[in-house]
């Protein structure tokens, strides 16, 4: 009998899975990084960019981070007094909730939470995100936009109008205030 052809799985993706591999060597690299380094870390990530998570990467070199399964990070360390890899791990593992990582290193505590506390990376504004000051566009012409885009600053909610080819804004404009979460529209406009 010929073989079915509408039986065939077709992969729509070309990366492969992890699976329980990739769970193995996290919780190998975790145990081996607890031997090597005399401080971990526990770090949340909000938004994670990898762009910016690999500039940390570059500062801390002589550090280890680990981002994966936060059950086979807790496993790795311990989840119990009793299952725990050494002494008091399993308090970290208890913390790993969320976007956390752990970071192994051998710098010491202030260093560490210094930098930590001290590093802030700029990003584009994103629909989500929390404004971090208020943001008004005066009345008059509004020179940096071409004027093709006068009409979808229109659909944007901008009261614009289209004079000598320079867009005008017919009155000031409050995008967005301090504080407030950013819309999809009010993250176009910044």
């Amino acid at each position: 009998m010929p073989k079915s052809k509408r039986n065939k799985t077709v992969d729509l993706s070309k990366t492969k899975k992890h699976g329980l591999e990739g769970k193995k060597e996290l919780y190998k690299k975790i145990q081996s990084n607890v031997e090597n380094y005399a401080h971990v870390f526990v770090f949340a990530v909000n938004d994670m960019r990898n762009s910016k998570l690999k500039s940390v990467r570059e500062q801390w070199k002589h550090s280890r981070f680990c981002i994966g399964k936060n059950k086979v990070m807790a496993m790795a360390l311990g989840r119990t007094p009793e299952e725990e890899y050494r002494p008091n791990l399993h308090k970290i593992g208890q913390v790993l909730v969320g976007e956390r990582g752990l970071l192994f290193t051998n710098q010491s505590v202030d260093e560490v939470t210094n930098w930590f506390q001290s590093y802030s990376a700029g990003d584009y504004a994103r629909s989500g995100n929390i404004a971090t000051e208020d943001v008004i566009l005066p009345e008059g012409p509004l020179e940096q936009f071409p004027h093709n885009l006068e009409s979808y600053l229109r659909q944007l909610g901008l009261p614009t109008t289209l004079k000598k080819g320079v867009i005008h804004l017919l009155k000031e404009h409050v995008v967005c205030s301090e504080g407030d979460r950013l819309s999809p529209e009010t993250a176009r406009i910044l």
